[in-house]
């Protein structure tokens, strides 16, 4: 018998094997995994492949605990130890989120368009030149990059940081909100806010064409119970003075911001020392006596649409702080962007496009 060499056999073997893939493969369009020459169509066992849905899509509206289940830590939670921290190191960023918040709320919605850097951004507003905060901005932003990246929005953290300074101030506590966007658009024209020399009357019309009530106006007005103003906004009310100032008060203002003198000077929103950096109802009671600093804050103790209110509210604490907290509640989801609209910041300075 003549031997078969070993090479021969083996030849055989695998030229019968790659003949049985053939067949196998043809039949489904390819061959040996490749596509096939003819672009046969893949067999109906084997449909194309439905595209995907976006990974975790972000869920639209407000809600609270918006960020539970999108992080891996309750991102919340942790920023308040922060801003708790920061507080605690300097308490004057209760009125400067306070005044950051209205100032971003009342221009295109709550949207953190305040916070962009720019030549023609709304932070170069005149109204806007001495709003503070920034810098507590950028550190959380980049602590909830780190924890969660992508996720948490400047908007929100503009709203947590204000619930949370409004709480540690000795103002009403309430569960913030979230779920914001971030908005692509930040223009300084855009800036038009109300001026401390306005009437109540005016003011009225301007909040209530963002669907606010007098009593609103008043409880959000009523946050004048802490902060500071400079003399500028309010020395035409002591030269050559008005009627509706208490003339103590007037005289120790006087003295604070000479006349012609220009000054940077500054003075205490409200005029009750012990209480002038916390949140209660004193502010109320000093209106009332005539003790406004602001044109606006004097008057809604004089307009018939609101000094019942400022009397309400100077009676009664809890009314004031619980109305100031709905009302909170509202400027906070003013004309908010949520879902797929607008964008998640990388950096609140500066939009994801540039």
């Amino acid at each position: 018998m003549v031997s078969t060499p070993k090479n021969v056999i083996i030849t055989a073997v695998l030229l019968q094997l790659v003949l049985l893939l053939s067949n196998v493969n043809e039949s489904r369009g390819w061959f040996l995994g490749l596509p096939p020459i003819f672009g046969f169509p893949p067999s109906p066992q084997q449909p194309p492949s439905p595209s995907l849905p976006p990974k975790n899509p972000r869920p639209s509206g407000l809600k609270v605990g918006f960020y539970l289940g999108l992080c891996p830590v309750d991102i919340e939670a942790s920023i308040k130890v922060l801003i708790q921290d920061a507080f605690s190191k300097d308490s004057t960023i209760l009125p400067a989120f306070l005044r950051m918040q209205f100032h971003d709320c009342f221009v295109n919605g709550c949207d953190a368009s305040i916070l962009i850097d720019g030549e023609s951004s709304e932070k170069k507003a005149d109204a806007n030149l001495s709003v503070r905060g920034y810098e507590l901005i950028d550190t959380l932003k980049a602590f909830a990059e780190a924890q969660c990246p992508g996720v948490v929005s400047c908007a929100d953290l503009i709203a947590i940081i204000t619930t949370e300074v409004l709480r540690l101030g000795g103002g009403p506590e309430y569960a913030v909100q979230t779920g914001r966007c971030d908005g692509l658009k930040s223009d300084v024209n855009d800036v038009d806010l109300p001026g401390p020399s306005i009437s109540a009357q005016q003011s009225i019309a301007i909040f209530g064409a963002k669907k606010f009530t007098p009593q609103e106006m008043v409880a959000l007005l009523g946050c004048h119970t802490v902060g500071i103003t400079h003399c500028m906004f309010f020395e035409d009310r002591l030269y050559p003075g008005t009627g509706d100032m208490d003339p103590t008060l007037r005289n120790q203002l006087i003295t604070v911001c000479p006349k012609d003198m220009n000054s940077n000077n500054f003075t205490n929103l409200d005029q009750n020392p012990p209480s002038s950096n916390k949140v209660d109802n004193s502010f109320f009671d000093q209106i009332n006596k005539k003790r406004g600093v602001l044109h606006i804050d004097q008057d809604l103790a004089s307009n018939s649409l609101t000094k019942r209110f400022v009397t309400q509210f100077a009676q009664n604490q809890v009314l004031s702080n619980s109305i100031l907290a709905s009302s909170m509640l509202k400027l906070q989801a003013l004309d908010v962007l949520t879902g797929n609209q607008g964008e998640i910041r990388q950096n609140c300075r500066i939009f994801n496009n540039q």
